[in-house]
């Protein structure tokens, strides 16, 4: 089987996204503090840009959740085709956890994001199965990282761990049972410390 990868930037109290999900706020709000380190700011150092290599390698499928594809709840908007506009950066089928469905949307790049209504397992398997030895990402958010850890998935987890405090949002491991990885490399910069984890004994 492929590997799973899963990349995330996280808060020193444990949130990967701030309360109040919005279209102004896609991040939650204060959510963006946590990204500062691949999002320009002019303190980033070469870690920061080895960081963002391994977040932007590319992988044959993607598994989401619907919160992180856009900030509409119930029904969809048809004119809603997720954050990142006419190309998005995944370049590779996406599969996106929902309870409501949706036909497929292809945008430029190739990338085609896929509505999946009967839960991570589906949806997961379906990614393997495309990706072949490209591998698997678990994109996010939080709730769908949960699911991904769960299901015992994961083979590499990058921790982007900001100096920021939160205080609300989405916690990381709430209700997560056990932790199965060990360090296998640390960076840090000013606005994030990297911490690669691979699967322990892997």
């Amino acid at each position: 089987m492929s590997d799973t990868t899963c990349h995330m930037s996280i808060s020193l109290d444990g949130f990967v996204a701030g309360p109040r999900q919005s279209l102004e706020h896609g991040l939650g709000v204060r959510g963006h503090e946590l990204h500062a380190w691949h999002m320009g700011d002019t303190r980033a150092t070469s870690a920061d840009e080895v960081a963002n290599s391994w977040l932007m390698r590319p992988r044959g499928a993607y598994v989401m959740g619907r919160n992180m594809f856009g900030p509409i709840r119930g029904e969809w908007e048809p004119s809603w085709e997720g954050w990142w506009g006419a190309e998005p950066p995944y370049h590779a089928p996406v599969f996106v956890l929902t309870h409501h469905p949706r036909e497929p949307i292809e945008l430029a790049g190739g990338t085609t994001f896929h509505f999946v209504t009967d839960g991570f397992d589906a949806a997961y398997a379906q990614a393997v199965q495309v990706a072949g030895d490209r591998g698997v990402d678990i994109a996010g958010g939080a709730s769908t990282v949960r699911q991904a850890l769960a299901a015992d998935v994961i083979d590499e987890l990058v921790l982007d761990v900001a100096p920021v405090l939160l205080g609300a949002g989405e916690r990381l491991f709430d209700g997560v049972a056990a932790f199965p990885f060990e360090p296998v490399e640390t960076l840090h910069s000013p606005l994030a410390t990297h911490i690669r984890y691979h699967r322990a004994g892997g």
